[in-house]
């Protein structure tokens, strides 16, 4: 007779288009093997159209919190009452917050996963106050608190209170199988000039008005192709006419598919002035494509040099990749010029696979279940099953 199965709920505002929400199905597309000894399940607290699917034996709670953390605590925790989880894993700071709460009113485990150095991202104001304080008094709750990079471990241990014993650093799962499989696919929208390409949401921290005016002060052939959607688009499109790229920049919105147009691009630009972990651009080094990213906190020193971020200053030729600083259009045009050199560009599209290979689903995946598992009190066996 089979041993009960310990019910785990995975926890994430939708499955919009976005970096954390690709993580998130991808690791649950990847838990197969541990459906022998877990339930497991996710809860979607907003209701968005979503760009991912979940594997069909995960079974999705779909809950109503339009947007409002208040709603999300009590949705979240009617949903807790009602299937009584073993364990809750989030992702984002709504939902990381609605886990950590619920979970220590409920006395059971609560790992939030946090994508983004937390205080880059909760903006300024009252608002941006009032969401400090409030992470700053449910992160330190958690069981354990998994940051995607070195440098986003050691902002919530500095910044949030949270006991450096309880974090973790997991890097995101990258893919590179189905990525490489899917960047065959045809498509009609490929440009036929060269073109410089980057992709994620139109939002500032983003930062894609520094990539248009490097992109015009470096006066390169071609074109500029930005894939993602957001609130930005009209302010980048006029910002592209006020430079003279009118008829080069392109904004094809949300690609389903971007790795048809990642595997032929002449370079990949990450320009934001934050992040966590970039998948975008891991996954434009394993698919050799010479990279260049700003020096923000936090992820792309650690990928591309292998070092923490304040190790790094100015401008450098690292392993993988070159680094700029954050906000710097002469420097990220003076990048952008440098990566044409094909002796330059063939390093760094070999020395990118090379570091891409470290980024595995298998290890990323396997190292969210031994949390897992140590939360419960229940360490993997040697098969992980």
């Amino acid at each position: 007779m089979p041993r009960h199965r310990r019910k785990i709920l995975f926890v994430i505002n939708s499955l919009c288009g976005g970096g954390a929400e690709r993580v998130m199905t991808t690791l649950l597309r990847h838990s197969e093997g541990f459906r022998g000894r877990f339930d497991i399940r996710l809860a979607l607290l907003d209701r968005e159209p979503s760009a991912y699917s979940v594997p069909d034996w995960v079974r999705v709670h779909d809950l109503d919190c339009r947007f409002r953390l208040g709603a999300s605590l009590r949705q979240l925790g009617a949903l807790a009452r009602q299937i009584d989880p073993d364990c809750m894993v989030s992702f984002l700071t709504r939902a990381n917050v609605a886990n950590a709460w619920v979970s220590a009113k409920r006395g059971t485990p609560a790992i939030i996963s946090e994508r983004i150095n937390t205080g880059a991202q909760l903006g300024a104001g009252l608002r941006g106050v009032v969401t400090r304080r409030i992470v700053r008094f449910t992160y330190p709750k958690a069981s354990r608190v998994i940051g995607v990079s070195l440098g986003v471990g050691e902002a919530l241990a500095r910044d949030y209170g949270v006991e450096r014993s309880r974090i973790d650093v997991i890097a995101n799962p990258v893919d590179i199988d189905e990525i490489r499989a899917r960047a065959s696919d045809e498509t009609p929208d490929v440009p036929e000039d060269p073109y410089t390409f980057a992709m994620g949401r139109l939002v500032p921290k983003k930062n894609f008005a520094l990539l248009l005016r490097a992109f015009a002060r470096a006066g390169l052939p071609g074109r500029l192709v930005i894939a993602g959607e957001g609130p930005e688009r009209d302010a980048l499109l006029e910002l592209g006419r006020e430079l003279g790229l009118a008829d080069r920049v392109l904004l094809p919105g949300f690609v389903a598919n971007p790795y048809p147009l990642l595997s032929r691009a002449r370079t990949f630009v990450l320009s934001s002035n934050a992040e966590g972990f970039p998948n975008a651009l891991v996954e434009a080094m394993s698919l050799g494509i010479p990279a260049i990213a700003t020096n923000c906190a936090d992820g792309p020193a650690e990928i591309l040099a292998g070092v923490r971020r304040e190790e790094v200053s100015g401008s450098v030729e690292a392993p993988a990749g070159l680094l700029v600083p954050v906000d710097d259009p002469q420097a990220m045009s003076e990048a952008l010029i440098k990566v044409q050199d094909s002796e330059l560009r063939n390093k760094l599209a070999s020395a990118g696979r090379r570091r891409a290979e470290g980024f595995t689903v298998e290890s990323s995946v396997k190292r969210y279940w031994e949390v897992i598992e140590g939360a419960l009190g229940e360490p993997l066996d040697a098969s992980g099953s």
